[in-house]
């Protein structure tokens, strides 16, 4: 038994299939099926169901947990090697909303990258609950969003507050008030985000306190989307204040103040507690936290 044959059956175990999982691992198909049939002629059971979708069997999903706990020691001691070098070089991998990587991370991986031209940063954008998920599951090394509750299993730390907000388009009636009252929201059609995302949670909580049945007519997954679609006046949105203030600077959006909405939500960063943290991640945190609330509401 080798890593490489471990790291061969974890891979088919995500993509279901030899051809993907050679693909990625960058090895042939008769290879990766040498490599498993391998393992289980060492240990003698089946460890894969051929049948397509290739799937686990029973015993192969039991061969699963224990293989990768094996390579998660094993990175882990590669890293920790790493870091007696006076050069980190290492992998890091980011998860994060549409938005914040569009409005944060420019700035922040710039100056990092300047520091450490040896490691590598990957950004995936997800939901701030699937960051959650992502970051638990060890698929993501680091989580930047909207902290939601307390998790036991994580450590967060936040970075700035923001605020959810009505905003249209300047050719919407609303465009020209000063501010409305929270009923306004079931008079017009609203562009939303989609339910499993914590703006549009936050915003179906408000209003169902107040008995309000909203008239949406679009769904969307991220507040770049939302925004465009209001910029042509389809519609009225709440998005985070944050992420639009470049448009309102610009004139293309305009903010109408609702004081039902006026409540702050932390942004921040989410890590798996316990987890191993190599120097450049130490550093890349550091750096990360170290940026002053201001800098991030400032520059948007």
């Amino acid at each position: 038994m080798n890593i490489s044959q471990l790291e061969t059956l974890i891979t088919i175990s995500k993509t279901m299939s030899f051809r993907k999982a050679g693909e990625l691992l960058n090895l042939t198909q008769p290879a990766v099926s040498a490599q498993i049939k391998s393992l289980e002629e060492e240990f003698k059971t089946q460890l894969v169901d051929r049948n397509q979708p290739v799937t686990l069997t029973d015993r192969g999903k039991v061969f699963l947990a224990h293989a990768e706990q094996i390579v998660g020691i094993v990175d882990e001691l590669k890293q920790r090697l790493a870091d007696l070098d006076e050069n980190p070089q290492g992998h890091i991998i980011l998860g994060t909303t549409t938005s914040i990587a569009i409005q944060i991370l420019p700035r922040v991986l710039s100056y990092f990258q300047d520091q450490f031209p040896h490691i590598k940063t990957s950004i995936s954008s997800m939901s701030s609950s699937q960051i959650y998920q992502h970051v638990e599951n060890g698929i993501v090394d680091v989580g930047i969003g909207y902290l939601i509750g307390r998790n036991p299993g994580m450590t967060t730390s936040v970075l700035y507050y923001d605020t959810f907000e009505l905003v249209v388009s300047p050719r919407h009636p609303l465009a020209q008030v000063k501010s409305a009252g929270i009923e306004a929201l079931g008079r017009i059609p609203l562009i939303l985000l989609s339910p499993d995302t914590v703006g549009r949670k936050f915003v179906d909580e408000v209003l169902a306190k107040h008995g309000i049945q909203p008239l949406v007519i679009m769904e969307l997954t991220s507040s770049e989307e939302v925004k465009r679609m209001v910029e042509l006046d389809l519609g009225a949105a709440v998005i985070s204040k944050q992420s639009v203030m470049a448009e309102v600077r610009l004139g293309t959006l305009r903010i109408v103040p609702i004081i039902e909405l006026e409540v702050t939500h932390p942004v921040g960063v989410i890590t798996k507690s316990g987890k191993y943290v190599n120097s450049a991640m130490r550093q890349f945190l550091s750096d990360l936290k170290g940026m002053p609330e201001t800098q991030f509401i400032g520059s948007e």
